[in-house]
């Protein structure tokens, strides 16, 4: 379509200027500005059409390249009788579409009853304007020999020269009133105002001083003023270039939601969201009343319920609702910004994403933090099943034991008193078997829960656990005071696991341990020299320390690089508020001996005095 109205354009513009005699022929820079003027038209309209809110302005543009018809053209057309007089009857529409086209800016519609007066009065002049050609006009009202008219009524001059001025003149005035009526809106408006008028009335404006004097020059019959003209050609493609330069800037104002919703994608603070609007929006008026759920009204961030006259004749309420239809605000904002729909639509999208998240967010964290406090309560009712475990076995199973290696003893020494050596020796051998089961039961039981952990905590308990390691094992932990139960317990089977790993896989000559509380966190660095590459995510020991960490609020770190050895670093509060009451518990620091410091190499130096000898190490993954 904007191809087929630039072909008939450039037809009429050319053809006319060669069928021109030469010597009336105007300046042909002229010709080509006034050529260029509806191709301006064509091109506004092919981006009007692509970028703008409604299709009405981009008509309007290839509705005006179809009424800029050039003097030129009419010794074209001058032997076609039924032709010229209704093209002389519309060759002025071309001003009653712009003048249309400004009034639908940006929305696309006519706004109020003003814009509708405007449009009706330029309407009703042009089809009287354009009957009294068709009823009136002859062969000299045209720069052309046309033939006559053949829908000519009567011969009077005098009436067809009143109403063509009459109809030019009510042109002019009409445009003089749109402009000024839009310099003055944008004079007192407010900035959003402004915003969106942007540079239309300096083009209108501009368009209609030249017009109004063009006017003037041909009631007077004055000869035609080329300057002034091509100034008027100038102004006019100014016009659809301010419109689609109007677009863009509301466009791009859309696209400024997007940085509103970076700022709150956290959440909807009252006031960050509020101050981030009226950014937006260019609106310093702007006011953001939330909804109180529990007293069923409408508040602004500091608590005060809105106010029945804030929607005013300045300004508009844009009430904000949930999907569901819940409400969620309402902005107040500049009645201006109504015309720009999409902007507030993503206004509106953009608090209703920002309140939703929020509220996720609030959900999620409040459902972490159950979870944690369940997985918290998990280990630590383990850890209670371990103690009473631990505590059966000693007190029950691993007593009775006790009680029949005595018998059997005493059974033993009577046999031998009387000279049974076959019996002495077969009770021997079963005490020897009993024994060997009983060392069974309290490794056992020592790996459910070792009971130096209860005692003493991991001042006592880390060295014991290091001296049952194949690997020397420096140990750097202060026995002062005791963290919490479920603290102690999980730093124990981390560092058990973490040794046993050193043991089994690593081939490591020596290893290290440190513990000590930095600020509020206890913090455990198991070292060793071995092959390295080593992943927490292999075996199910390390993933179950990884949970018990996880359980606690802690967080583990490992670095293997092959060839360079294992460090697994481990951090976790040193004090929990759900087993502050537990037995054992108390509250206390463990301090490092030098943490830091990288230890001596085992080959060139002796064994600190905290070393500990090597054993055997029985770890959960073991059990």
């Amino acid at each position: 379509m904007i191809a087929a109205v630039v072909a008939i354009s450039l037809f009429m513009e050319v053809s006319g200027y060669l069928a021109t005699p030469e010597a009336l022929r105007p300046e042909l820079s002229w010709t080509t500005v006034h050529a260029i003027v509806p191709l301006v038209f064509a091109a506004c309209a092919g981006v009007a059409w692509a970028i703008g809110p409604n299709p009405v302005p981009a008509r309007l543009m290839i509705v005006f390249v179809l009424f800029w018809i050039p003097q030129a053209f009419y010794p074209v057309i001058e032997s076609l009788g039924w032709l010229w007089p209704i093209l002389r009857g519309v060759d002025l529409g071309w001003a009653v579409v712009a003048g249309i086209l400004v009034l639908v800016y940006p929305r696309g519609g006519l706004g109020d009853r003003f814009d509708r007066f405007i449009a009706s009065t330029a309407l009703v002049a042009t089809v009287v304007n354009f009957f009294t050609v068709l009823a009136l006009a002859g062969p000299d009202s045209v720069p052309c020999d046309c033939v006559p008219n053949p829908y000519r009524l009567a011969e009077a001059p005098t009436v067809f020269a009143i109403v063509d001025i009459g109809y030019r003149f009510v042109g002019v005035a009409l445009a003089v009133a749109i402009a000024l009526r839009l310099l003055l809106r944008w004079v007192r408006g407010s900035v959003p105002a402004r915003t969106v008028a942007f540079l239309m009335p300096v083009a209108l404006l501009s368009w209609v001083s030249t017009l109004a004097a063009q006017m003037v020059r041909y009631a007077t019959g004055a000869p035609p003023n080329l300057a002034l003209e091509t100034v008027s050609l100038i102004a006019m493609a100014s016009v659809p270039v301010c419109f689609v330069a109007g677009i863009a800037h509301a466009r791009n104002m859309r696209a400024r939601v997007a940085d509103l919703m970076r700022i709150t994608r956290e959440g909807a603070d009252r006031g960050i969201w509020a101050e981030s609007l009226a950014r937006t929006l260019r609106d310093d008026s702007v006011r953001v009343f939330w909804w109180e759920e529990e007293r069923g009204r409408y508040v602004d961030a500091a608590g005060r319920p809105i106010d029945s006259a804030e929607e005013g004749r300045s300004h508009s309420i844009l009430p904000v609702a949930s999907p569901s239809g819940l409400p969620i605000a309402l902005i107040r904002h500049d009645r201006v910004l109504t015309d720009n729909m999409r902007l507030l639509d993503g206004v509106s999208s953009a608090l209703r994403l920002s309140v939703d998240n929020g509220r996720l967010r609030s959900e999620i964290e409040r459902t972490l933090e159950q979870v944690r406090q369940s997985r918290q309560r998990i280990v630590e009712a383990g850890d209670e099943a371990r103690r009473r475990i631990e505590r059966d076995l000693h007190d029950g199973a691993q007593q009775h034991l006790v009680a029949v290696g005595m018998q059997l003893r005493i059974a033993a020494n009577g046999a031998r008193a009387a000279d049974d050596d076959a019996l002495a020796s077969e009770l021997e051998e079963s005490i020897a078997t009993l024994n060997q089961g009983l060392k069974e039961l309290r490794e056992l039981a020592h790996g459910i829960h070792p009971s130096l952990l209860s005692q003493g905590g991991l001042a006592l308990a880390l060295p014991e656990l290091a001296g049952r390691c194949p690997v020397p094992v420096d140990i750097a932990v202060q026995p002062e005071g005791r963290l919490a139960e479920l603290v102690e317990s999980t730093a124990y089977f981390a560092v058990a696991e973490s040794l046993a790993n050193v043991a089994k896989h690593s081939r490591a000559t020596r290893a290290w341990v440190r513990a000590y509380v930095e600020g509020d966190e206890l913090v455990l660095t198991i070292r060793d020299n071995g092959v390295g590459g080593a992943s927490l995510d292999r075996g199910t020991g390390m993933l179950g320390i990884v949970d018990r960490i996880d359980a606690v609020g802690g967080a583990i770190e490992l670095d293997s690089p092959p060839g360079a050895g294992t460090t697994v670093s481990i951090r976790m509060p040193a004090h929990l508020e759900a087993s502050e009451d537990l037995p054992g518990s108390g509250a206390g620091l463990l301090v490092a001996a030098e943490p830091g410091v990288e230890p001596p190499d085992a080959a060139s130096s002796p064994a600190p005095a905290n070393s500990v000898a090597p054993g055997v190490v029985s770890s959960p993954a073991d059990l």
